[in-house]
């Protein structure tokens, strides 16, 4: 997938004119670090024709796809309580190594995953490497949305954002690359929405629809319980504040299907083949803009969560603004 980045990487390769900073950005598992990894492997490549690069063969790109190349360095946030971030430390270690030369590769890479995470710290500690670049050091950022990044970050890296990918293209791959049948492939590719890695993930290990599904019989509970049962639910599910965004992720997919069978455009577009029948039956008996809202106040959750507030008091207000099934 993502083609046209792929393309555009080499096209910077083969002209020489491969950028001291790069930022991919897309939403989680669309392929933002395969793509650095990818282009960390072809500039450091040692296939004679540099149309043949990255060739995945030689000892540096082997090296760089096991993690393991002494001068590709891959960084990424921290845990400190529920919140993970890069810390300035993290910064200066990595800068430290970066002013030494190499080991062996034709370009020193740092891999910083997650760039959005970064404290100011940290952001400010690394725009300095960004100002001043070391000699042959090529930066590769990650991150979800650069408009949560500085911008004085932003405007120094050449950005690649990676779009979903299309259902097809998805279950092509899955049938390829992972050996699904047609149907098993579809019904993938589907819950994907466009991320080939979570597909390829998911493929190899069944708890990530086992996890989604289990989340959507979550907010189904929810939707069919008075407030007392929404309050219970809030202070059972805040015990594990981590996954909560990653549930309220699957319950805005969930309210995004529930609006395209309300509009009569279900058939290709959902992503929750399993749940077809039930999101019929709610579809039904709901108005478009009762549908609408829980979109709308899902999202809004979601943002506040990203941005730190209080998950119990976002759960509790997001329950009170759900209609009844």
């Amino acid at each position: 997938g993502h083609e046209w980045a792929v393309d555009l990487l080499k096209h910077n390769i083969s002209s020489g004119r491969i950028g001291h900073a790069y930022l991919f950005t897309g939403p989680p598992q669309i392929g933002k670090t395969t793509l650095a990894r990818l282009l960390a492997q072809a500039i450091n490549c040692t296939a004679p024709d540099v149309n043949d690069r990255p060739c995945g063969q030689c000892r540096s790109c082997q090296l760089i796809a096991a993690d393991r190349h002494p001068d590709v360095r891959l960084v990424e946030g921290e845990s400190s309580g529920r919140k993970v971030s890069l810390k300035i430390e993290q910064i200066r270690e990595l800068q430290a190594q970066l002013s030494l030369a190499a080991y062996e590769a034709r370009y020193k890479v740092a891999i910083l995953r997650n760039f959005d995470t970064a404290t100011i710290g940290a952001a400010n500690a690394f725009l300095k490497t960004l100002e001043e670049p070391p000699s042959r050091v090529v930066l590769l950022l990650t991150a979800h949305d650069g408009d949560n990044m500085l911008p004085t970050i932003t405007s120094r890296c050449r950005t690649v954002a990676l779009r979903p990918l299309a259902r097809p293209t998805v279950q092509a791959a899955l049938m390829a690359r992972a050996g699904l049948d047609e149907a098993a492939a579809q019904r993938l590719a589907h819950m994907a929405d466009g991320r080939l890695g979570w597909a390829l993930q998911a493929a190899a290990d069944p708890a990530g629809p086992d996890q989604i599904n289990a989340g959507i019989q979550t907010l189904h509970e929810a939707l069919g319980g008075g407030r007392v049962l929404r309050f219970q639910m809030a202070d059972k599910l805040t015990r594990s504040s981590d996954a909560l965004p990653e549930l309220l992720q699957t319950w805005l997919s969930w309210w995004r299907d529930l609006m395209l069978v309300a509009l009569g455009d279900e058939r290709v577009m959902i992503m929750h083949l399993d749940h077809q029948e039930h999101l019929q039956r709610v579809a039904e008996s709901w108005t478009t803009d009762q549908i609408l809202r829980g979109l709308n106040q899902t999202k809004e959750a979601l943002w506040q969560l990203e941005h730190n507030a209080n998950s119990r008091l976002v759960l509790e207000n997001l329950f009170l603004t759900y209609p009844i099934a």
